[in-house]
């Protein structure tokens, strides 16, 4: 899905380390480590969150692509280590509502640890990672974003005594969040063919956050009628604006100058202390499902890595339109549009 901004990652949640090879960043961009080990410590903070987060503090480690702190042009590789990283015991007992059993009829697995390790939402710190460097190119640009929760469980406004009551009953929550991305120009995507639409590219990669089932660009259009929901356009002083943007953003697949509005409902954690009924995949017998340290609530870090993916969307649409070998090349074509 990516072509110019395009990256790989690797490694499991109790491996040696995190590790990504981002290709595609243009060259004498400065990266801000420190801005990159916010963004982690974003993802790793909000109320609900386990243990694992007081123990890890992640922090990222440039191998390549860097001299004198800015890029060369060359693939840039970032590493995380994992503190938390001492063999794990074995389980047969499947996890509703993870990758277990689906996953170990896919590989073919006869130990679940081996989907845990990689299904695990430890994996989105090096994607946050990669996303801080697309927010860094972002922001040559004045491309910002922000984000906000929206609703957890029921409440919509006090999370953290839905957040308590949830754990001190062994449960776990999920929740409602909106990305937010502002200034961006206009002609992002593209209509001419279905994988080119901008917000074809957004929901998928947001969607393949772990834990994501709901992804909506804009206002909910159902039970409006077009009178209600389109956004209308007025001229001042030769300008054309628009009062309302019900469409977040994107009109046919198309960035259209207004902010890009992006909400995303993220279900409850699978994993509790209360849990769920199961089968044992060896011996076929109904049991408890295996419980593995868990939050109670992620939404506000399911938010920060919701960013990051969106920015690597963004990124690589705007190298596309604007696209050179050095940020000052590309800042050219970007001035020059």
């Amino acid at each position: 899905m990516l072509n110019n901004f395009r990256f790989l990652t690797a490694g499991e949640s109790h491996g040696k380390c995190l590790t990504a090879i981002i290709d595609g960043v243009p060259s004498n961009l400065f990266v801000d480590i420190n801005f990159i080990n916010n963004e982690l410590a974003r993802r790793q903070s909000g109320y609900g969150r386990s243990s694992r987060m007081q123990l890890e503090k992640d922090s990222v480690e440039i191998t390549a692509g860097l001299h004198n702190g800015k890029t060369t042009g060359a693939p840039i590789c970032l590493v995380i280590n994992n503190k938390d990283c001492e063999e794990k015991d074995s389980f047969t007992k499947f996890r509703p509502g993870h990758a277990d059993f689906a996953g170990s009829v896919k590989y073919n697995l006869s130990d679940l640890r081996d989907v845990l390790e990689r299904s695990s939402a430890r994996k989105t710190a090096i994607e946050v990672a990669v996303g801080a460097i697309a927010k860094i190119i972002l922001k040559e640009f004045d491309i910002n974003c922000s984000s906000k929760i929206l609703q957890v469980g029921t409440s919509l406004n006090d999370f953290e005594k839905e957040i308590d009551k949830a754990k001190a009953e062994g449960d776990s929550l999920g929740g409602k969040f909106e990305v937010s991305f502002n200034n961006l120009p206009i002609g992002l995507g593209s209509y001419v063919q279905w994988d080119k639409s901008l917000d074809g590219k957004i929901a998928q990669a947001v969607m393949s956050i772990g834990g994501i089932k709901v992804v909506e660009i804009g206002e909910y259009p159902l039970g409006k009628k077009g009178s209600e929901y389109h956004d209308e356009l007025f001229v001042n002083d030769g300008k054309i604006f628009r009062k309302t943007n019900n469409a977040g953003g994107i009109e046919g697949g198309i960035t259209n100058g207004e902010d890009l509005v992006v909400k995303a409902v993220m279900k409850p954690i699978p994993t509790m202390i209360k849990p769920l009924n199961t089968v044992d995949k060896n011996s076929l017998c109904e049991c408890k499902a295996h419980f593995e340290r868990s939050d109670t609530c992620a939404v506000e870090a399911c938010s920060v890595v919701a960013e990051a993916k969106i920015a690597c969307i963004l990124v690589d649409e705007l190298l596309s339109k604007f696209g050179g070998d050095s940020i000052e090349e590309v800042k050219r074509h970007y001035k020059d549009s």
